[in-house]
């Protein structure tokens, strides 16, 4: 649940003071091109400028490894994956586990898809990390012009993201008081998930539906004219980095042809 929650221990950096519609900009820029190829460079290239960069957020690396630690299982499930299912399986033999042959080919498939997932989900987290999402909401609304009814339901639903993590230890709280538990028994455990899961599902559809009607109650989706408490200003500084995102990726990718590791993902 705290994979984009914001943290506000960079508020003074420098990157992190941009405005929320460029940085988001910046990061689907910046990732965009490296859903094109399969090789391992250029996303290699791409999470060395991301690593390099993140102080300039006021980011922790610690801090973005405690928030980036689930793309390691979604890593490890694309390796398991490829390892099993890999239609082709060129290059030397590394290893034989049982029906599976291990190649070099299949590796550096699954390096490539791995870094890929990396390089590309990073951008995301690090934006989401640095950005208050009321910040965000009102650029939207004044810079993209983009609905104030879809800007400010984000706005709410995101603020609502920390309440299921509390929720779902709270029900599994009370169905362990109520003698609800899995034991050691894996099918009684995805059992017991699946029925909580879908009790914080009901729950979540009903707080979703509660919040709604206070807002259109309190007038959300009047066509009036709105104001704003805090202009969200889009400078040179903000274009500036939506340019030298789409620079740097444009680099890695070129790098990567001029070396002729590139392949594409079509053809």
């Amino acid at each position: 649940m705290t994979l984009t929650l914001p943290t506000f221990e960079a508020s003074t950096a420098p990157l992190a003071r941009r405005n929320p519609v460029a940085k988001l900009a910046a990061a689907l820029l910046f990732s965009a091109p490296l859903i094109a190829t399969l090789d391992p460079l250029t996303p290699t290239i791409a999470l060395a400028v991301e690593l390099a960069v993140l102080p300039l957020f006021g980011m922790r690396y610690g801090t973005l490894f405690r928030r980036a630690w689930p793309l390691v299982l979604a890593a490890g499930g694309i390796v398991i994956t490829l390892v099993m299912f890999a239609a082709e399986r060129t290059g030397a033999t590394v290893a034989t586990l049982g029906p599976f042959e291990v190649t070099t080919g299949v590796l550096i498939t699954a390096l490539g898809m791995v870094l890929r997932v990396f390089a590309i989900a990073l951008p995301g987290i690090i934006v989401f990390a640095t950005t208050d999402p009321t910040d965000l909401a009102d650029a939207l609304v004044q810079n993209v012009r983009a609905p104030a009814r879809f800007a400010i339901g984000a706005l709410a639903a995101f603020r609502l993201v920390p309440l299921l993590g509390q929720e779902w230890q709270m029900l599994s709280l009370a169905r362990r008081a109520r003698g609800i538990d899995a034991g050691r028994s894996p099918v009684a455990r995805v059992k017991l998930f699946v029925s909580t899961a879908f009790a914080l599902l009901v729950g979540a559809i009903r707080r979703g539906t509660r919040l709604a009607v206070a807002m259109d109650a309190r007038g959300f989706d009047a066509g009036t004219p709105r104001t704003y408490a805090r202009r969200q200003v889009f400078g040179r500084a903000d274009a500036a980095l939506m340019i030298g995102a789409t620079l740097v990726s444009a680099a890695a990718l070129t790098t990567s042809v001029l070396t002729g590791l590139f392949r594409p993902i079509i053809g």
